[in-house]
């Protein structure tokens, strides 16, 4: 059985769930897609951050694009507080618990978007407690807050 079940998610559109409880450390499931350049990634307009895209870096020379329908991955949805990360080892990228996960539970991962200019338009519906409201990573999440502030 798969530790996962495809559902509508409380973040957006679907989202993958635990179909048991999960413990700290484990590998749930691989990110697949096809790899291709940094080069072919700059070019084709397929990878336009105006839209949605499931695209990781995996070093300097090759991405993964992950946009297909064989990656239940990709609908694994952004949180400021979540119990997953992703690691990469060569070319392939694992989704692995970062808490102990509960039967039912939605899986999460810190998507890890750079703050710059353009992070009002990845708006985040998490609602988490610390959620910062967009798709920012951990370690720029306070220049958020900061903005807050001086308004």
């Amino acid at each position: 059985m798969k530790p996962y079940i495809v559902k509508r998610s409380k973040i957006d559109n679907l989202g993958l769930y635990a179909t048991k409880n999960i413990r700290k450390g484990t590998r749930i499931i691989e990110y697949k897609g096809k790899v291709i350049t940094v080069k072919e990634t700059e070019k084709n307009p397929k990878y336009d951050n105006g839209k949605a895209i499931y695209l990781f870096n995996l070093n300097k020379r090759y991405d993964l694009d992950g946009d297909f329908k064989f990656n239940t991955a990709r609908l694994i949805n952004h949180s400021c507080d979540p119990n997953c990360e992703v690691y990469g080892t060569g070319l392939k990228i694992w989704v692995h618990a970062i808490k102990d996960i509960s039967k039912g539970e939605e899986f999460s991962y810190d998507y890890g978007f750079n703050f710059d200019e353009d992070y009002k338009n990845y708006p985040c519906r998490c609602k988490s407690k610390n959620c910062c409201g967009f798709i920012v990573r951990e370690g720029s999440r306070w220049r958020l807050k900061k903005k807050k502030k001086q308004k």
